[in-house]
């Protein structure tokens, strides 16, 4: 049966100073790693069992109604403006409209070099690709807004890294749409207002119906950031490179670079091994995020016709998310300690156990599931300061109705720990895929407790810490 999926291109139907066409490059003998069949019902696909899969997912045997491309945006990466970026090993295949009647963006990841490609080869290797499945399919498990891992495929070609030849791999990624933040900076720095009033009409169209002017379309994605930060930060999410190009204006979660989970609570923890400052360290993303709304309102203000005016609304609205955001972070870890309903004296309640948790060296996950049990004391270094807290926390849930039921919802009892990731990433290298599967079942269900897969809630020993992640770049 040959492979159907039902495309319906809006973008591409967009004028050619938005992106480039241009098909993936081939690569030698493509084999699948994985299928996500079950997003690709939600899609539409049929004939699965087509023998060309993992050359489709490949790039080198394109699809009926595929019209590939890349992007063309800029973006502040680490506070400096790149003036053109764009999708540099990425190739848009199309959209679909899915079965819930939502558009969503099939991409090839590591297809290939493209004109942004910047010296670069265009490729991805194995191990950045399994990551971003692995994590990309576990935050949809837990909930978060995020684009979603559709297929992984090995290439058979061997691509050069800093540490030498490594397998190359490509991932089919799914999203609401790759509209970032850099896609209006690009238009807005270079003075394109038809094309940045385009590409306004394009968005407000795909994900903000009832966003009448630019002033309603940054409060709407304010809001979906503000939310969405507020939710990574509740499960101790650290994404690595929050830049105005790794930021969508549909509020999900894109780009799975040097991203990791925290194992003991520590504000300031950053992973990424280019962040040499912290600017995107765990507790610094609240205020990055607002930041970069200040650039999407800037690049929004040419939009506007009076733009004095605009200029004090839009700071308005961008000043105003630090307070949207304390609100979503109010919500989601007093929901992890039971509270439904947070009252602003809980606020400290919160806080006592977050200071807690950094000076008891508490593991992040472990620590809150562990409320769950009689054995919350035994994840701390002081189990007596442990005590005092619970007593006055026992007391705040004697009015809630259901504070158990809220605490399993709310707290994981299994991420995607680094080190597991890692040692996947190894596993998978040599040719032995058991790891990646058995993680891409386990973490499917992360609100389950899993007594078969104990190993996979277990923060690393000292030796097996993975202190840097990277961007496969």
């Amino acid at each position: 049966m040959t492979l159907h999926i039902p495309f319906d291109n809006s973008y591409a139907r967009l004028p050619a100073s938005f992106h480039t066409r241009l098909k993936p490059q081939s690569v030698s003998a493509p084999t699948l790693v994985a299928y996500n069949a079950g997003l690709g019902a939600e899609l539409g696909i049929t004939g699965t069992d087509d023998p060309r899969l993992a050359a489709i997912f490949a790039g080198n045997v394109m699809p009926d109604g595929a019209d590939p491309l890349s992007q063309i945006y800029a973006g502040h990466q680490f506070g400096g403006f790149a003036p053109q970026l764009g999708d540099g090993r990425a190739h848009l295949l199309g959209e679909v409209i899915d079965t819930q009647g939502t558009r969503r963006d099939i991409q090839l990841k590591g297809s290939g070099r493209t004109p942004y490609s910047r010296r670069g080869d265009g490729r991805a290797w194995l191990g950045p690709v399994l990551r971003e499945y692995v994590i990309s399919e576990a935050m949809h498990a837990l909930g978060v807004p995020t684009t979603r891992a559709l297929a992984a495929v090995r290439t058979g070609d061997m691509i050069l890294r800093e540490t030498g030849p490594v397998p190359g791999a490509i991932l089919t990624r799914v999203a609401a749409s790759h509209i970032r933040v850099g896609h209006f900076e690009f238009f807005a720095s270079r003075d394109m207002i038809p094309e940045l009033r385009q590409l306004f009409d394009h968005t407000v169209s795909r994900h903000y119906p009832d966003a009448s002017d630019p002033q309603a379309l940054l409060q709407q994605v304010c809001d979906r950031q503000a939310a969405l930060v507020a939710h990574w930060m509740s499960l101790g999410f650290i994404h690595g490179v929050m830049n105005t190009d790794n930021c969508t204006l549909s509020g999900e979660t894109i780009d799975y670079g040097p991203c990791a989970f925290m194992d003991a609570y520590a504000p300031q923890q950053v992973f990424s091994s280019i962040d040499r400052n912290g600017r995107y360290a765990y507790a610094a993303q609240a205020e990055i995020i607002v930041w970069n709304m200040a650039q999407l309102a800037s690049a929004l203000i040419p939009l506007m016709p009076d733009q004095d005016a605009a200029v004090q609304s839009f700071t308005r609205i961008v000043h105003g998310m630090a307070d949207t955001l304390s609100r979503h972070w109010m919500s989601r870890f007093a929901a992890k300690l039971g509270i439904a309903a947070p009252r602003k004296e809980d606020a400290p309640l919160i806080g006592a156990f977050l200071k807690l948790m950094q000076s008891g060296q508490a593991d992040f996950t472990n620590a809150f599931r562990a409320l769950l049990t009689d054995g919350a004391r035994d994840q701390f270094s002081d189990p007596a300061a442990f005590d005092a807290w619970e007593t006055g926390w026992r007391q705040r849930l004697e009015s809630e109705p259901d504070p158990e039921g809220l605490m399993r919802r709310s707290n994981p009892a299994v991420i995607p720990r680094n080190h597991r990731i890692e040692q996947m990433i190894v596993a998978a290298t040599h040719g032995d895929d058991r790891a990646f599967h058995h993680l891409n079942t386990v973490l499917a269900r992360p609100y389950d407790d899993h007594p078969d897969a104990e190993a996979l809630t277990q923060p690393p020993l000292p030796e097996e810490i993975v202190p840097a992640t990277y961007c496969g770049t």
